[in-house]
């Protein structure tokens, strides 16, 4: 990828999604130079922003720019201006997911030894873990739905291809990782874990070298809190993603630090904050930047094979919260910006000493 340029587009969204934007491209600006990492930025108008311009939250010139790239980037979307428009900005996100085919969701719970005094629970060693979420199908998006006075039907339903494609990208990471994959279901009582548990083992068959277990969705919901350490690739359907992914995101201390992945079998993934908008915060200069700066970490990581270049950014985020400069939601002082310039700067100061360690 360094022979070519790398095309990434960027959705910087609404609200505080500008905000953390700005920061994010400016990590990446002092991360690649003089790395011969080249890249290309294409911005295109998103979500509520879009709605303004277009009348649409995914223009089709959006659409298109991101299918022709070899990343997405995305901020936030969405908040009370577009509460009441015929096409809210959410349902944007649902149809770029939809025509990038992105099927699998990827979220990181990485919790550092600088970030283990910010968690709500108690942690006694490093927690790295991932939860793979099947993304486009379930009980979210099955038929028949329907609710009318006297009761409501919601329908849970899964093919084997849907299955086979989100398991082997959790054994394909687990290979890359600690190489062992948790299938998280109910199939003590749902027909269609059973499924899962059916078709998933099948796969697992080709992973020789990585562990594989299972644990019903109740179970793990504790585990999460009591030994999150043990874990390293989770696995599961949407609903059951949905819910402990946010339960893992909470117990790394803040939301505004957890970046997240959609990819699919070809084209561009898509890279963003799991976090909302915060409208009530946009425009005050103390949005947390690092789940957008540990996005960007992501697509180096990735989409890119730089992960020389994402270590150096979660080495010098870490060394900014330990430096005490942090932003409000995790009980520091500091600027959107000076959380920024403190990880910029740290980054530079580790390019420096490498230089000055390797020239003779």
């Amino acid at each position: 990828m360094d022979k070519q340029i790398a095309k990434i587009a960027v959705l910087s969204g609404d609200y505080i999604g500008p905000e953390i934007m700005k920061a994010g491209l400016e990590v990446l600006a002092a991360v690649s130079q003089n790395t011969g990492f080249n890249y290309q930025i294409n911005p295109v108008a998103f979500g509520g922003e879009a709605i303004d311009k277009y009348s649409d939250p995914l223009p089709d010139d959006t659409l298109k720019t991101c299918q022709q790239s070899d990343a997405v980037l995305l901020a936030a979307i969405g908040g009370p201006n577009w509460d009441q428009a015929p096409k809210r900005p959410e349902d944007g996100l649902l149809e770029i997911r939809q025509k990038l085919s992105l099927f699998s969701n990827i979220r990181p719970t990485h919790i550092s030894t600088a970030m283990q005094p910010y968690s709500p629970i108690k942690i006694g060693q490093p927690v790295d873990f991932v939860i793979i979420r099947e993304l486009t199908s379930g009980i979210y998006f099955e038929k028949p739905r329907m609710k009318n006075a006297n009761e409501a039907v919601d329908t849970m339903r899964y093919n084997k291809k849907e299955i086979q494609r989100v398991a082997k990208v959790a054994f394909d990471m687990a290979q890359r990782r600690k190489k062992h994959v948790t299938l998280v279901d109910k199939a003590n009582v749902l027909a269609t874990s059973k499924f899962w548990r059916e078709v998933v083992s099948k796969v697992a068959q080709d992973y020789p070298d990585v562990t594989y277990d299972t644990s019903y969705v109740d179970a793990m919901a504790m585990k999460i809190i009591s030994e999150p350490e043990k874990f390293d690739v989770i696995l599961t359907e949407n609903l059951f993603g949905d819910i402990l992914s946010d339960e893992a995101a909470q117990i790394t201390g803040s939301l505004g630090t957890i970046p997240s992945m959609s990819t699919g079998q070809t084209g561009p993934a898509l890279y963003e904050p799991i976090h909302g908008s915060a409208p009530d915060i946009a425009g005050k200069n103390i949005a947390d930047p690092i789940s957008m700066i540990k996005s960007v970490a992501m697509i180096l990581e990735h989409s890119f094979d730089h992960y020389d270049l994402a270590e150096k950014i979660n080495s010098a985020i870490d060394q900014t919260i330990q430096a005490k400069i942090m932003t409000p939601d995790l009980g520091g002082e500091s600027t959107t910006a000076e959380v920024t310039e403190k990880i910029i700067n740290s980054i530079q100061e580790s390019s420096e000493e490498y230089v000055t360690n390797n020239v003779r």
